[in-house]
């Protein structure tokens, strides 16, 4: 069997804007590390905050909305991973929990969940799961379509890592800006009618048309060779 070796560069917390890192990256609770190698494009963003269980925050949050920010402007990276320095948590294996369990606290789901549970699910079977307030296990997850994937977990422990980092695979080698446009029509998209909707993906398609990796996948195509996108 043919074994690709990836090169793993060390965890670092970026250096805040206008002033000096911390310095130490086993003090910071955002960590980044680039892959190198064949996977040289994907960034893995890790959470470290073991005393609270990676809970979100103030120093934790703020931290990772400085790093997001700092590696948006960053057009070497392509595919962004987040995992988790903290067994056991913020881990998608078959063996997770989850649900909208707030009608079982006297709350109502927040953050859109009223909204875009509906259109993921439909009507019905959105209120099932919020009325009744029902845990699911990432298998019942992804039968019912909240998650993309639920995998055994392995001996490691990181199964849901592996998954991930493989999708991660798949995307890299694809066309960068046609994959962000991509994004940026379906996020915006659903969130308004569908007149609206296709509006926002005309102008998407139209930015991608100039790009010189359009021509390239054109051109890909007609030779019957793999593209070389460049992200421009």
């Amino acid at each position: 069997m043919l074994r690709v070796l990836c090169l793993l560069r060390p965890w670092r917390p970026l250096r805040a804007r206008g002033c000096a890192s911390d310095g130490a990256a086993g003090g910071s609770e955002i960590q980044v590390r680039a892959l190198a190698g064949p996977d040289q494009g994907i960034t893995e963003i890790l959470m470290n905050r073991p005393s609270a269980r990676n809970a979100l925050g103030n120093v934790f949050v703020s931290e990772l909305l400085e790093t997001l920010a700092q590696l948006r402007e960053d057009r070497q990276v392509r595919v962004l991973l987040f995992r988790s320095g903290v067994k056991g948590v913020f881990c998608a294996a078959s063996s997770a929990v989850m649900g909208l369990i707030e009608t079982t606290r006297g709350l109502l789901p927040g953050a859109g969940g009223t909204q875009r549970l509906p259109r993921c699910l439909g009507v019905a079977l959105a209120k099932e799961l919020i009325f009744t307030g029902r845990r699911l296990s990432g298998t019942e997850a992804h039968v019912l379509g909240l998650v993309n994937h639920a995998v055994a977990q392995n001996e490691e422990g990181d199964a849901a890592y592996q998954r991930a980092r493989a999708l991660a695979q798949e995307i890299l080698p694809q066309a960068p800006i046609a994959v962000r446009l991509g994004k940026v029509a379906i996020d915006r998209g659903t969130e308004v009618d569908i007149a609206s909707g296709m509006a926002i993906e005309g102008m998407c398609y139209a930015q991608n048309i100039p790009t010189r990796d359009r021509l390239e996948g054109m051109a890909a195509f007609r030779e019957k060779r793999t593209p070389k996108f460049v992200g421009k």
